[in-house]
């Protein structure tokens, strides 16, 4: 409500299908996601946090770059840089110079979330944020096959290693499966222009950044 003393989450309730009862079964639903799921206004939850520094944004230079790639819920933690760089009244906003590129993968439009801020954002600042979607049942790479999160970043492989040359951060956040594809992509990438992948990923670490947040 941008009073800066409420919060946001992107929960998607975890259960299980049984092939056997063909059925979800209860007792193997997720027990954090369905709480959440069935809390009712009003209702007290208890908190903990924050915890850990991966997801922050280095706010020092306000031209940094800030490449963010997501698939499902893991769109949180990137809807907040959006916010906070384009619609909240922040220090950061105020003098952001750079850009903020946002990758996300899910199955089907359908599914893309939170798309009415991220197009407004989009909108009115057309010069420091970019957008772009992968739905892998609804489009294809360039080898025919379906667009995944990886396939999409692959499109811009030279401006975004152009970037971390110059001291962009990159950001994953998603289920933790999206990252073989990822470090493939990118392994392919480097042997292409003739670089070391291990030494290149050691290097971005190294230098703060590289940020993963899977799960």
């Amino acid at each position: 409500d941008m009073t800066g003393k409420t919060g946001s989450l992107c929960v998607r309730r975890a259960t299980y299908w049984c092939p056997e009862l063909k059925a979800d079964d209860p007792a193997k639903k997720g027990i954090c996601s369905n709480f959440l799921c069935d809390t009712q206004p009003g209702d007290e939850v208890k908190m903990t946090g924050p915890a850990g520094k991966v997801m922050l944004m280095p706010e020092e230079d306000p031209t940094t770059d800030y490449i963010m790639v997501a698939t499902g819920t893991g769109i949180a933690p990137f809807r907040g840089f959006v916010r906070r760089l384009f619609a909240e009244d922040t220090p950061a906003a105020d003098v952001y110079k750079g850009q903020a590129w946002l990758f996300l993968g899910v199955a089907n439009s359908d599914a893309l979330l939170y798309d009415d801020e991220f197009q407004l954002a989009k909108e009115q600042y057309p010069e420091n944020f970019r957008l772009d979607y992968a739905l892998s049942r609804e489009q294809e790479n360039k080898k025919g096959g379906k667009m995944y999160i990886q396939d999409k970043v692959e499109e811009y492989a030279d401006e975004i290693f152009e970037k971390l040359e110059n001291g962009a951060h990159m950001y994953f956040c998603g289920l933790k499966g999206m990252m073989p594809g990822i470090q493939d992509m990118l392994a392919g990438v480097c042997e292409a222009k003739g670089m070391d992948y291990t030494e290149f990923i050691k290097g971005l670490k190294k230098k703060g950044q590289w940020h993963v947040e899977v799960y």
